[in-house]
């Protein structure tokens, strides 16, 4: 196409419906107009000075040199320059934050990366607090992120495929994986489903997950998440995936499996004797935090003759008098601490800590000395909701969980919550994320995963990737000649 200056000018803003943060300048080079376009709020104007304006103001031309080989070549001082052959092409450019200069009578029009990234301080991340390891956390800027995971690795080994996602936000979304240990099918089928995603905009990485899953209804997480990119380094060189998405400080990868959720990064930082202590308490909170009430309502009601006598009679003295059923009652603690929980993560933080102390202490005290709930069942619920968090990227499926087993417990009793775990472990088990078992090294059990299962051994010891993990390389660690 052969450029005219007023009339792209004129086109670009009737594309653009002449927004008010749409700015241009045009200026003249040695007779030819030049035209400067760009989006004030999304662009920043010391480097448009400095490596635009500037440099075509002030540039002396001494032959009778091409204008716009001259500007390209000589004058612009970007250290990205590009071309856009159509108009769509440049105004694609624009809406990212690069600069357009329309040069009168050229055939293409020049771009200049000129972005004003506005982020917040790199800080360690509120969902990710460690004792040991690295604080830094991802921020809302993918292009900081990747500089967060290139810091860490500083190998030609490293893959970035970056991808564009949604009709109007059109948001960049980066795929990154190790060439010679990730699985090139699982590769090809994360890049398949991405590229078939068809939406009108992608605000956070988790609008990707319902697409990732393989069973986007079920309950049950399906994709891995992190917000510290030395997690996201360490999943990778097991072989898995990371997505990144801009505008969003939370990692996805795949594949996933469940025991990843009862590791934490502070375990790798850690003796291993206290490691597989911790994963341990971890299982038993797991499952304190599902089965606990349905297991109280349970014994209450239809196996309390298998309690100890002195605990039946201190039992039935705590809850006489209760005009509830047992499952009523552990119904309405329970579901008193779910508005109570809900009511204090929305409100301001200055408030919320004075909703902890009235719905903690002045409600539940007042309810049990008005009659309304026993002292046991507050306790067993409030033991349940604690040890959700031992996990708590999984809290919300415990609390469907919890209130399912709680029904069954007081429909059937415990031959009813047996039979809830089978089915619960039976249908892990047929669970399969991108070649990798969900309920791996377990079902099916993997001797060789076993030194960084439910218990860990030191990292010298840790000579191979898990084959929980689809990959390509096995060996991790190799041993020195000359090592003893």
């Amino acid at each position: 196409m052969e450029v005219q200056v007023d009339k792209i000018k004129k086109q670009i803003e009737k594309k653009l419906h002449k927004s008010s943060d749409l700015k241009s300048r045009t200026v003249q080079f040695f007779g030819t107009d030049i035209c400067i376009m760009y989006i004030a709020d999304i662009t920043d104007n010391l480097l448009l000075n400095e490596s635009l304006i500037y440099p075509i103001t002030s540039y002396l031309k001494t032959t009778d040199e091409d204008v716009y080989t001259t500007i390209k070549e000589k004058v612009l001082s970007n250290n990205e320059v590009g071309e856009a052959d159509t108009v769509q092409q440049a105004i694609d450019e624009l809406l990212t934050g690069k600069t357009l200069v329309i040069i009168d009578g050229a055939e293409k029009i020049l771009t200049c990366d000129n972005e004003k990234v506005v982020t917040r301080t790199v800080g360690e991340p509120p969902t990710s607090v460690v004792i040991k390891g690295p604080r830094e956390g991802f921020t809302e800027s993918i292009k900081y992120n990747l500089a967060l995971v290139r810091r860490r690795v500083k190998s030609d080994d490293l893959v970035v495929q970056n991808i564009e996602l949604g009709k109007l936000t059109k948001t960049q979304i980066s795929v990154l994986y190790f060439d010679s240990v990730a699985d090139k099918n699982v590769v090809k089928k994360i890049m398949r489903r991405l590229k078939n995603i068809v939406i009108d905009g992608v605000i956070d990485s988790h609008y990707l997950v319902s697409y990732l899953q393989k069973n986007p209804k079920s309950l049950f997480k399906q994709v891995g998440d992190t917000e510290k990119p030395d997690i996201l380094v360490a999943k990778m060189l097991e072989g898995r995936v990371g997505i990144l998405v801009d505008g969003s400080p939370i990692a996805l990868t795949l594949p996933f499996i469940l025991i990843e959720d009862l590791q934490n990064s502070d375990d790798y930082y850690s003796q291993p004797i206290r490691v597989t202590f911790v994963r341990l308490l971890r299982l038993i909170g797991v499952i304190l935090a599902v089965m606990l009430p349905g297991v109280y309502v349970a014994l209450e009601l239809y196996h309390y003759k298998i309690l100890p006598t002195e605990f039946l009679v201190t039992l039935m003295n705590t809850t006489e008098g209760i005009p509830f059923s047992p499952f009523i009652e552990l119904f309405f603690v329970v579901l008193l601490f779910e508005i109570l929980y809900e009511a204090n993560l929305r409100m301001p933080q200055y408030f919320g800590m004075a909703m902890s102390i009235v719905g903690a202490l002045i409600l539940g005290d007042t309810a049990v000395n008005a009659g309304l709930v026993s002292p046991p069942a507050v306790m067993v619920v409030a033991l349940s909701g604690i040890t959700f968090y031992i996990i708590p990227s999984q809290a919300a499926q415990f609390s469907i969980l919890r209130l399912i087993g709680l029904i069954i417990g007081a429909c059937v009793g415990l031959y009813g919550i047996l039979l809830f775990s089978v089915f619960i472990i039976s249908y892990l088990s047929s669970f399969d994320s991108y070649n990798s078992a969900y309920l791996a090294p377990v079902s099916p059990y993997i001797a060789d995963d076993k030194k960084d299962n439910f218990k860990r051994v030191i990292i010298k010891e840790m000579k191979r990737r898990p084959k929980s993990i689809a990959h390509n390389k096995d060996n991790s660690i190799r041993r020195r000649k000359d090592e003893d």
